[in-house]
This record gives C-alpha cells, sequence and structure tokens, in this order.
C-alpha cells in the first residue's frame, strides 16, 4: 500500500513489558515532573473527598427540615431555617472548594502532559538524525509516522485521562464505603453484595466487546488503507475503467467494519445499562431496608437519603475503573514503542581527533572494499579502485549490480564490512560524519523538495547564499527562465508533495541547488532521469561545467550521457568487471559493449 501514513492494523497490540516500560519511562521522563505529580495526587484525592462529603452533609439538611416539620405538627417551634441555611453554605463551600481543587489539578495534569509529549517529540526528531540508515531499510515511512504521531498522541491522551481517572476512581470508591459505613454497616453490606456481581458482568461483557474492537480495528485499517490507496492512483483507476471494481471492494470492506463496528459499539453500550440495572437493584433493597431502620428509629431520613445518594454512584467508579484499564494497556503499548525507537542504536557522529576536510581535493581511493546491508550476505565483493581529484567517474551496470551502494558507503551512509575508502589518503571513518558529508553534493533520482518557496528549496544546501547566488546557480541550471513564469517567481510557495511543478522541473531545481552549494565531489545518481532530451542536453552542459576541477561521480542507466567521462566502473554483481573511458570499453566488445549495444537495439525495436 504506497503513502507515508500506513494505518496499523490486525490485533490490538498489547505491551511485552509494562514493568520495565513503566519503569523506563519514569526513569527517563516522568520523575523530571515528580513535584506536580504529588500536586496532582493532593488535588484530585482532596476535590474527590470533599464532593464525596456533600451527600452526607445534605442528609443532615433533609433531616433538620424533617424534624422540624415533625416538631410543627406537634406543636414545636418549627423548622429552624438558620440551621440549614448554615448547612447549605457548609455544602456550597464543599463545592467550591472541590471544582477549584478539580481545576488545580486538571491544570497541573495537562501542563505535565503537554512538556511530555514536547520531549518525547523532539527527542525523537533528534533520535531521527543520529539513527543508522539501516533502521529505516528495515521500517516503512507509515510505521515511523505512526509512532511519532499516533503512539505519542495516544500516550499523551491516555495519560492525561486514565491517571487521574484511575485516582479519582479509587478514592471515590474508598471514600463512599467509608460513608456509608459511618451511617449503616448493614446498609454497605447489601451495597458491596453488588460488586463482585458488578465485576463479573464488566468482565463478560468487555472480554466479548474486545474481539470485536481489534475486527472494527482491523477493518478501519483496511478502509482507510484502501481509501489511500485508490486515492493517490486515481488517474490509473480512471484510465483502466476500475472504478466499479475499486466500489465493490470497499464495499465489502465497508459492510465488514459496519458490522464489527455494530456489535462492538452494542455490546460496550450495554455496559451503562447493565451497571444501572444492578445499582437500581441494589437501590431498592437499600431503601426497603432503610425504611425499615428508619421506623425503628436507628437511622435519620437524611441519612438514608445520603447513603441511597452513595449507593447510586457506588457502580460508577467501577465501571470507570474497568474503562480505564483498556486505555492504559493501549498507552503502556504506544509508550514502549516509542521508548524502544529512542533506545535504537545510534551512529557515531563524531569522533575524538576527527580529521579536517580542509584543503582536500578529492582523491579517492576504494581498497578492498566488502559490504552486504546483511552480513551474511556479501553484495560488493573485493572492490578496488583509484579516482584522481577532478576526474569525472561514471558507474554503470545492470540493476542490482551495487552502484549505488558504493555512494552510499562512500557518503558513509553505510560502513564498509571490511577494507576501506580514502580521501586523500586519510579513511573517511577518520572524519566527522556530519563535516565529510559537506564535501558532496547529491542529486537524486527521486526528487526531494520541502513546503516552501522555490528560493528557499534551492538555498537549502547553503542557507546563507544571497538572491543574487540563488538566481546564478539556478541560471546554470537552466531553470531561471522557469521560475520567472511562475506567479510570484522565486518565493512562489511549493505544496506539500511539490505537485504543482512537474518531475523534471523538480529535478532542475534539486540540481540548482547542489550548484550553490558548490561542493569538492558530486554525486549524480540518474540526475536527469525525469528531463527531456532537450533539457538534458543543456543541463549536460551546465554539468560538464560545475564538474571542471571537482571529482564527481555519476550513475546512469543512458549509457548516451556519459559518453565523455574520464573513468567508466562497469559493475555487475557488487564487482568491477571492466573499467576505462567509452572508447576504449567498446573496443573491448565485452560487458560494457553488450549494454550499450542493448540500448541501442531497444530503441529500433521501439521505433519498429
Amino acid at each position: 500500500m504506497p503513502g507515508p501514513m500506513r494505518p496499523r492494523v490486525g490485533k490490538v497490540e498489547k505491551a511485552k513489558d509494562v514493568k520495565g516500560t513503566l519503569k523506563k519511562l519514569f526513569n527517563k521522563y516522568v520523575k523530571d515532573y515528580k513535584w506536580k505529580l504529588i500536586i496532582v495526587f493532593v488535588f484530585a484525592v482532596g476535590s474527590t473527598v470533599f464532593s464525596i462529603i456533600g451527600p452526607k452533609i445534605l442528609g443532615n439538611a433533609t433531616t433538620e427540615i424533617f424534624n422540624g416539620i415533625v416538631s410543627k405538627l406537634s406543636g414545636g417551634t418549627g423548622i429552624n431555617f438558620e440551621a440549614i441555611a448554615q448547612i447549605l453554605l457548609t455544602l456550597l463551600t464543599l463545592y467550591v472548594v472541590s471544582a477549584a481543587f478539580a481545576l488545580i489539578q486538571g491544570f497541573t495534569m495537562t501542563s505535565v502532559v503537554q512538556r511530555l509529549t514536547f520531549r518525547l517529540r523532539n527527542d525523537m526528531i533528534e533520535k531521527i538524525s543520529r539513527i543508522p540508515m539501516k533502521y529505516f531499510d528495515g521500517k516503512t515511512n507509515g510505521e515511523l509516522l505512526s509512532i511519532l504521531t499516533n503512539d505519542i498522541d495516544m500516550l499523551a491522551q491516555n495519560l492525561n485521562q486514565s491517571i487521574t481517572q484511575i485516582i479519582t476512581s479509587i478514592c471515590t470508591i474508598i471514600g463512599i464505603i467509608i460513608m456509608m459505613l459511618t451511617i449503616s454497616w448493614e446498609m454497605t453490606l447489601i451495597s458491596i453484595i453488588i460488586l463482585p456481581i458488578a465485576g463479573f458482568v464488566v468482565k463478560q461483557i468487555v472480554g466479548k466487546s474486545q474481539k470485536y474492537f481489534v475486527k472494527q480495528q482491523a477493518y478501519l485499517g483496511h478502509v482507510n488503507g484502501q481509501v489511500e490507496e485508490i486515492y493517490s492512483g486515481h488517474n490509473i483507476v480512471k484510465a483502466f475503467n476500475g472504478e466499479e471494481k475499486a466500489l465493490e471492494q470497499f464495499r465489502k470492506q465497508n459492510d465488514e467494519l459496519y458490522h464489527a463496528g455494530w456489535r462492538s459499539q452494542f455490546l460496550s453500550g450495554l455496559m451503562h445499562p447493565i451497571m444501572n440495572f444492578l445499582g437500581n437493584i441494589g437501590y431498592v433493597a437499600v431503601a426497603i431496608v432503610g425504611g425499615y431502620f428508619a421506623i425503628q428509629g436507628k437511622i435519620t431520613v437524611g441519612n438514608i437519603q445520603s447513603f441511597m445518594q452513595y449507593n447510586k454512584q457506588f457502580t460508577q467508579p467501577i465501571a470507570q475503573v474497568a474503562q480505564v484499564s483498556g486505555m492504559i494497556q493501549l498507552m503502556i503499548a504506544a509508550a514502549e514503542r516509542v521508548l524502544e525507537f529512542l533506545d535504537e542504536k545510534e551512529e557515531i557522529q563524531t569522533i575524538e581527533n576527527p580529521k579536517s576536510t580542509e584543503g582536500l581535493k578529492g582523491n579517492i581511493k576504494f581498497d578492498h572494499v566488502n559490504f552486504g546491508y546483511d552480513e551474511n550476505r556479501i553484495i560488493i565483493n573485493d572492490f578496488n579502485a583509484d579516482v584522481k581529484d577532478g576526474q569525472k567517474i561514471a558507474i554503470v551496470g545492470p540493476t542490482g549490480a551495487g552502484k549505488t551502494t558504493m555512494v552510499k558507503l562512500l557518503m558513509r551512509f553505510y560502513d564498509v564490512n571490511s577494507g576501506g575508502i580514502y580521501i586523500d589518503g586519510i579513511n573517511v571513518k577518520d572524519f566527522n560524519r556530519g563535516d565529510l558529508r559537506k564535501m558532496f553534493g547529491m542529486v537524486l533520482q527521486d526528487t526531494w523538495l520541502f513546503g516552501g518557496s522555490i528560493k528557499d528549496n534551492i538555498r537549502y544546501g547553503k542557507p546563507d547564499a544571497t538572491d543574487t547566488e540563488v538566481i546564478e546557480a539556478a541560471k546554470a541550471a537552466h531553470v531561471h527562465h522557469f521560475i520567472k513564469t511562475l506567479p510570484n517567481s522565486y518565493d512562489m510557495v511549493l505544496n506539500e508533495e511539490s505537485s504543482n511543478i512537474s518531475a523534471g522541473q523538480k529535478q532542475l531545481l534539486t540540481i540548482a541547488r547542489v550548484i550553490l552549494a558548490d561542493p569538492k565531489i558530486l554525486i549524480l545518481d540518474e540526475a536527469t532521469s525525469s528531463i527531456d532530451t532537450r533539457t538534458e542536453i543543456q543541463i549536460q552542459d551546465a554539468m560538464d561545467n560545475l564538474m571542471k576541477g571537482r571529482t564527481s561521480f555519476i550513475i546512469a542507466h543512458r549509457l548516451s550521457t556519459i559518453k565523455n567521462a574520464d573513468l567508466i566502473l562497469v559493475m555487475d554483481h557488487g564487482d568491477i568487471v571492466e573499467q576505462g573511458t567509452h572508447e576504449e570499453l567498446l573496443a573491448k566488445d565485452g560487458f560494457y559493449a553488450n549494454l550499450y549495444n542493448s540500448q541501442f537495439e531497444d530503441c529500433d525495436e521501439e521505433a519498429s
């Protein structure tokens, strides 16, 4: 499935090491906010305690009213409104304090979570620049983006909600039990009997709904993936009249999603009414027993009212804890993936006593280089080559011969398994990676332009370049005239996909970028593959001027573009099978000659 955002599908992941992940998360990040978390805990407990006391005080007001009415009927003084007012004022104060505590703990927890998320995102972005290329070879763009966006968002949201929810729910359960015990232990026992029944029901519902939530997540991923796939290839779908087939596939996936979503939502929706039903059963039982105790004079009317309120609230925090437990599992699983990424082995960026790149000319030597992306499968075998500064070196060969790999080794995107690569006699491992890569300018077959102005894109390799230098580089790349025809000229903003300019124009802009950077060594990997023949001739002239006095490596499939190279290295299966100038290699009538002549044969066949 194409596209950068590949959704997670299949079974909802669970953390492999819950204890270890929580410990690592605390030691690396959370402990820096421990005092704020203590504030969150204290104020969350305070808010819950003050709100729990409320019904008991409200019951006292009810008792006062009841006693006043009875007194009035008996010829007494009647209702003591001053006492009731004092009770209600106390109750109002408690609720205001409870709300203030909740506000403070909510503000503090949000601050902690957002700062934690900010740090995690920063650390991940910095980590990306330090991870070796080998790691990215085994991951899709979607997987990396999912960690950076979905997992961190899930961690932040669930951390913010679940921590305070667990604190308040547990405090509410304990507080309600204590308050009910102060009223009547017999009635409390009746309420507690409901607990195991409620727990059993919750477990059964969660168990049955979970498998449908898993299916829903899986089919949601399939539907999203299909929509993305069809949308990205919309032109192809239309060209081959594939609309009906695409709609049929979508309807099938959407139907599965509908049924899985309906079942999961229905079962999860049952929890609230069932918990209410169980709560009402306990409510009725408590009302009957409370009435009996009131007749016997064991309990006041106000306490019955308070107890019934507590009983009504009793099952709510239990359901909340059950719901939060699932959120915590997802949160820990997300945290585990984030921390695993942050713990990935990094490539060494700097070394002790690095060599300077100042004054280097660009003599390059490959000395018995052996390399494999997998150590058990070597693809570059005993590679040897001597390149003099200022030479234009072409690397040719069939697909998979190892051409691009050699360039990656030269820039230390990967390190050789054995042997060495030397620049002016200095091993590339003796330079800091950043200093080494400043020596190179690279134009790849796959262009990359970011969302921003054309001027900023050209200036990417030399941020301090003047506007005049930018324009001169564009002229050298034969792209100045095109830019001047655009709205806002050099200030025109490219969208994120650079879809408002053609592939060939993108390539010209990347070439202008390299020209401006003025590197010592040039690497052109199929740099003119997206450019028409007429423009290619212009670019070739500009490149010839640019490459004068610079060591240049040109990787090309169209052999007609490298006829004037000083040296052509012909590669096959990781080995140099031939080397020489274009004329010398044709005269040998060997591997290169076969490659060269086959291109013209293909062209003749197409023409006929």
